[in-house]
């Protein structure tokens, strides 16, 4: 009776799982001050944190993708597994955070669970709701953003309390998500894949012109996303400190930028629907670019106005991520959907792990500044973009 009442709204059953289940993804950062006074955490420590989840995420990508697991295991199955052995992990967490050695193997693995869940989520969405690709995966990115802003909420709704409240509340998240997804299951829409699918088989998705194209703009949008979400708390604090503030103000403020992504990919893919998820991916890669050459040049203006700069910067630095999702969806090879997107999120979170590394260890010592360090991943992605064959894509 669940199973049928929750297929009647797939989608919406999916963007929640990804809401929930990707709240464990900057469950650290969202405590990094009060984490920082309880066990001595420093900026670039929680870089190596932040680097960590990357990592595992990488790690988890590469392994369903390259063995094949991604196209021979159910994905619901796969997310259902993940949510759980992540929420456990995030919530070990706590036991061992005075220990930097063991908290980064606890956010690596929290990582390499978020590897069942972030590409299976797009794997349910196209197996549900093949049509629309690109204004059905808006919603699962949006919630993706809304997911890694939402500890920073958590935080806000417990700032009196001890940190460790957002991160078991972040677990106790990705448990429904959990449950939700296994009591869903997969959709009809994709072919099952051959038991003796061969690995590395999402890698030959690559040798398809459009695909590899829609992958390297990809890859170039994640050089600059992450990074400016490790950042954004660095970036609030700025502002209010200069507004002369109240700090509790700062998770608050974070949440809403890094939420803003929701809105905006949920408007880029309903304008996908008219102008093709190429021209949206286009245009929302063109304005954070320009976000990264300009806004380190606008240091000396009014905090406020830099703060509503940061909003349009969050609402646009995530937009094209499920435009781009979507042309790779379209553009891979139907039997291996999942294993292309797998190996095509690992490169893409590879590329996060130096930009972190970067933006986080130059802070101290360049502050706004560090942002032209993001500036090389929009125009890569722009340049990529433009090697398309556009006369091969169809609705997309």
């Amino acid at each position: 009776m669940l199973h049928s009442l929750l297929t009647r709204t797939p989608l919406a059953v999916i963007v929640i799982a990804q809401l929930f289940g990707t709240s464990l993804w900057f469950s650290v950062n969202s405590v990094a001050p009060a984490l920082a006074e309880a066990v001595g955490l420093s900026e670039s420590e929680l870089g190596i944190l932040t680097m960590a989840v990357q990592a595992g995420f990488v790690t988890g990508t590469l392994i369903i993708a390259i063995s094949g697991l991604a196209d021979r295991i159910r994905a619901s199955r796969l997310f259902a597994i993940a949510g759980v052995m992540g929420a456990l992990i995030n919530a070990a967490f706590i036991l061992i955070a005075a220990d930097l050695y063991l908290a980064t193997a606890a956010r690596f693995f929290t990582g390499l669970c978020l590897a069942g869940i972030y590409p299976m989520g797009m794997k349910l969405v196209v197996s549900w709701t093949p049509r629309y690709a690109g204004a059905a995966l808006g919603w699962l990115v949006g919630m993706l953003t809304l997911g890694t802003a939402l500890p920073h909420l958590l935080r806000g709704a417990t700032f009196e309390l001890p940190w460790q409240w957002p991160l078991l509340l972040a677990s106790a998240l990705a448990v429904v998500a959990a449950a939700l997804i296994h009591s869903l299951g997969d959709g009809p829409h994709l072919p099952t894949a051959s038991p003796g699918i061969r690995p590395g088989a999402g890698i030959k998705a690559f040798v398809q012109r459009n695909f590899r194209a829609s992958a390297f703009g990809y890859f170039g949008h994640c050089w600059e996303l992450y990074a400016f979400w490790t950042l954004t708390p660095f970036l609030v604090t700025r502002e209010l400190e200069r507004l002369g503030s109240d700090p509790a103000l700062t998770p608050w403020v974070a949440f809403l930028i890094i939420g803003l992504g929701l809105p905006g990919c949920v408007q880029g893919g309903r304008m996908s629907r008219w102008l093709e998820s190429f021209n949206v991916a286009r245009g929302a890669l063109a304005v954070s670019g320009a976000l990264c050459l300009f806004y380190p040049l606008l240091g000396t203006a009014p905090p406020l106005l830099l703060l509503a700069l940061l909003a349009v910067w969050g609402t646009t630095v995530i937009a094209d991520s499920p435009q781009f999702s979507a042309l790779a969806s379209a553009t891979a090879p139907r039997e291996n959907v999942g294993a292309a997107l797998a190996i095509m999120n690992a490169v893409g979170f590879a590329v996060t792990i130096p930009a972190i590394a970067l933006t986080t260890s130059l802070w101290a010592s360049q502050s706004l500044h560090v942002l032209w360090w993001l500036l090389p991943g929009p125009v890569l992605g722009l340049l990529t973009l433009h090697r398309m064959n556009r006369r091969d894509l169809h609705e997309i």
